[in-house]
């Protein structure tokens, strides 16, 4: 299909029983941008919680989502609908380089991530994906998953005890807005408990609101050069893994919704979340990739248009032009995000065991037993190693247990005969 060109779906007005909205179809435009609108809410609450918490400018994150959703339907021919979000999985490394170095040395993790997982996009389209699937089993992905999220309990215990109060109104309020609704607004339950929280806090007299005031309604976003830091660049290796798995369950599970082979697609789409990301971190925007979000209004409505996905990244790009929007977001209290903390950092581990789960790891077999546990006590206990000027923490030391370990120990049970 040409890139900005889509064939009407029926009359455009509807979407009939047992039918879907293909990729290359529209409805009428008026529907399509109303979809487009859903879209952005569906993204926004978590694309903005990752520079809320690191202290990234928000408003430079959203530009370069909206940046990187535009290129992705480019480079995937609009054949893959996504949104590029925030990617959860940068929250350590950028947290951990933020402290040690500051904002520029983390951007320069981001823009290392972004190329090599781009790296990773071509050696796919070269070879194909089987490679993958043998470097990165459910057992090991789901692993490294759990330790991205539980490694930063001691992050949120920090903010919590900063403002407890605050911090017990906005965890109940996520968890009150998540048990009591239904569709759309239980999937940003998160969200919810930013505002709940936020407002809280404000009754309380808890923020100072002199940033908001003195920003402009109307600019251009902020951007920051990258620099590069060996040390830095370490923490962010296995968030490349993570950024493979979430981009090659996001295609299988755009083929299997639409009933087109997108195969040919999975290393267009690395590459292009690749490029993404790299920009990003050229401009001072945190690491994207492919969102789940996104695929619940999918699912909701059968309608995967790229149309639509390409009025989310404009609309994005517009919203992303209000330094006071990104200034309210970028006053958000320690208490709100130790809130938040508690429950988002606990979501994205228990995110790993969902993947075990669903694809049924047999914790029966001591090797996937083993490789489980050391990789989350190491992780989680941020067990950290120095050589010279290096420092390999918690995540890099479980990630390579998880990665190396399971390899080295699956070649010793083949050795000595015994089954998988």
């Amino acid at each position: 299909m040409s890139l900005l060109t889509w064939k009407l779906h029926g009359n455009g007005k509807s979407v009939a029983d047992g039918e879907v909205v293909k990729p290359d179809e529209r409805l009428a435009w008026p529907l399509t941008i109303g979809v487009g609108i859903q879209h952005i809410a569906a993204m926004f609450g978590a694309t903005f919680l990752v520079p809320i918490i690191t202290g990234f400018p928000p408003s430079t994150t959203l530009f370069f989502s909206g940046i990187g959703t535009l290129l992705f339907l480019a480079l995937t021919h609009n054949r893959v609908p996504s949104y590029l979000g925030s990617s959860f999985a940068f929250l350590a490394p950028i947290s951990a380089a933020m402290t040690n170095g500051g904002m520029a040395v983390a951007l320069g993790g981001v823009v290392v991530t972004g190329v090599l997982l781009a790296l990773v996009g071509i050696v796919v389209k070269a070879i194909g994906i089987g490679w993958i699937n043998w470097l990165l089993p459910p057992l090991v992905t789901g692993s490294i998953v759990m330790i991205i999220g539980l490694n930063l309990a001691g992050a949120a215990n920090n903010n919590f005890k900063a403002a407890p109060v605050t911090a017990v109104v906005t965890l109940a309020a996520v968890a009150i807005i998540g048990a009591l609704s239904k569709g759309f607004l239980g999937r940003i339950s998160i969200f919810g408990g930013i505002v709940v929280g936020y407002a809280f806090a404000t009754i309380k007299g808890d923020i100072d609101f002199a940033g908001v005031t003195a920003a402009s309604w109307f600019a251009l976003p902020s951007f920051t050069t990258p620099t590069f830091d060996g040390n830095a660049i370490l923490l962010f290796l296995p968030v490349v893994l993570v950024l493979i798995a979430e981009n090659v369950g996001h295609v299988k599970a755009v083929a299997a919704m639409t009933g087109n082979d997108l195969d040919d697609e999975m290393g267009n789409a690395l590459f292009a979340d690749g490029v993404a990301t790299s920009l990003a971190g050229l401009g001072g925007g945190s690491g994207t990739t492919t969102y789940a979000e996104n695929i619940g209004v999918m699912a909701a409505t059968r309608i995967y248009s790229t149309a639509a996905y390409w009025v989310a990244g404009v609309g994005a790009i517009l919203l992303s032009l209000s330094p006071k929007f990104g200034a309210v977001l970028s006053s958000t209290p320690a208490g709100v995000l130790g809130g938040i903390g508690v429950a988002l950092y606990g979501m994205i581990g228990i995110l790993g065991a969902k993947i075990w789960i669903e694809n049924k790891v047999n914790f029966g077999n001591s090797t996937n037993l083993f490789i489980a546990a050391t990789t989350l006590i190491i992780g989680i206990a941020d067990m950290t190693w120095t050589r010279g000027d290096y420092s390999f923490g918690g995540i890099i030391n479980g990630t390579l247990v998880a990665v190396v370990g399971y390899q080295l120990l699956r070649a010793l049970n083949k050795a000595a005969g015994k089954a998988e």
